[in-house]
């Protein structure tokens, strides 16, 4: 709770404030004890004169003596009699309420109201600062998070407000170049399919062969191009973290699932409330696996991995669902296994780095270098993660976890 309540800025400053006036009030109550309360107070002599002025007695005060007491002298005069001599000391005027402490005459009380004055008004102070710094922080935040019209207050005069300024004219610039960049992406994206859809025409409308492999060739690279061209775009949208982009709703990934793996002939093992397992085909029976996100995206991530695994892998790919908790959270997990030469370790961060593909990769097995890209990319977007494992026996796993819709 105090390491919580001592983390905000504007604590630390007050309460540096506060020790800086404690500090300073004990140094001056001790200073100003010194000067009034000295180790040892000094001997005060008395000398007793007759009419004719001649001294008759003398005394000391007692070595002993302490701040605060009547002085009292033990006058001996010249015939040997001894004399008590007692001076009272003055008693305070009424309506003086100062409180005495050891200070001195109230002087430590004082110091005490005046650091309390001071800490209470600090208080304020500080915070109104760092109010504007919590504002900026919030502006700052928004902004990292994907909402690049995000603004900060830039009123005032101080550096707060400059750093402020600069913020939103940095903002502002790096905004106008994304929207620039979209703007570039979706033109060309669309002048790109153009004379595709063109070549595409042409190539039906010539008197070739349609199993010849040039034509093949020919086609095989159109529909690579234009999946360039679709999982650029997507990939764009999905790094502005566009608000509308893809609107999440509740759907069931077990029935997502399925419908992926008949598409490549994959199999499905999804782990149900009874324990039991389903292969494809077989009913659920209101056990789905139900998370919350986009069905577009979600469907091109269990593709974009089913995909992954038939080019590279050699055999059968299985796809596998279960749901496991993680501290407080349910999370369901995507395990896709196939048969293929695997990933050594050192690559299994970089294969989700856009355009990478593993040495040796040949541009016959097709494939872009996005895929692994997008689903990095649309499980973060979900809230969720996704890595790469060795397979026993051979292969590789990828695996990607989602939260599950509660």
């Amino acid at each position: 709770m105090w390491a919580r309540f001592t983390s905000h800025l504007y604590v630390r400053i007050w309460l540096a404030v506060v020790a800086t006036v404690v500090v300073l009030t004990f140094l001056v109550g001790a200073a100003w004890r010194l000067s009034v309360d000295p180790p040892q107070l000094p001997i005060r002599e008395v000398l007793v004169h007759n009419a004719a002025g001649e001294v008759i007695g003398t005394a000391q005060t007692k070595p002993d003596r302490k701040l605060g007491e009547d002085l009292e002298f033990d006058v001996v005069t010249n015939d040997g009699q001894t004399l008590n001599l007692l001076l009272p000391r003055p008693k305070r005027p009424p309506g003086n309420s100062w409180i005495r402490l050891p200070f001195g005459f109230g002087f430590g009380w004082m110091l005490g109201l005046v650091g309390l004055a001071v800490a209470l008004g600090a208080y304020p102070v500080m915070r109104r600062l760092t109010l504007r710094l919590e504002a900026l922080q919030r502006g700052v935040e928004r902004w990292g998070a994907g909402d690049l019209s995000a603004r900060v207050n830039a009123s005032g005069s101080d550096e707060v407000a400059f750093l402020a300024e600069r913020f939103n004219h940095a903002a502002e610039r790096i905004e106008s170049l994304m929207n620039s960049h979209k703007s570039l992406l979706a033109n060309a994206s669309h002048e790109l399919r153009s004379p595709l859809a063109r070549i595409r025409m042409g190539l039906e409308l010539m008197g070739v062969d349609p199993a010849s492999p040039q034509r093949l060739e020919i086609a095989r690279s159109i529909n690579e191009l234009d999946q360039l061209i679709d999982e650029i775009l997507l990939a764009s949208r999905l790094d502005a973290k566009q608000a509308d982009a893809e609107p999440f709703e509740t759907l069931d990934l077990t029935g997502l699932a399925a419908e992926e793996c008949s598409r490549v002939n994959a199999e499905l093992q999804a782990e149900q409330a009874s324990g039991q397992e389903l292969g494809m085909g077989v009913a659920n029976n209101g056990h789905s696996l139900t998370v919350q996100g986009s069905p577009r995206l979600l469907r091109r991530l269990i593709r974009n991995l089913l995909e992954n695994a038939r080019r590279y892998g050699r055999g059968d790919i299985s796809l596998e669902l279960t749901q496991i908790r993680v501290g407080k959270q349910q999370r369901a997990v995507i395990k896709v296994h196939d048969r293929g030469p695997g990933v050594p370790a050192a690559q299994r961060e970089r294969i989700f780095e856009p355009f990478y593909r593993l040495p040796g990769a040949s541009e016959r097995e097709g494939g872009v270098g996005l895929g692994l890209a997008l689903v990095k990319s649309i499980s973060e977007r979900h809230g969720g993660t996704v890595h790469c494992e060795a397979r026993p026996g051979g292969g590789a796993s990828f695996i990607v976890e989602l939260p599950v819709a509660a």
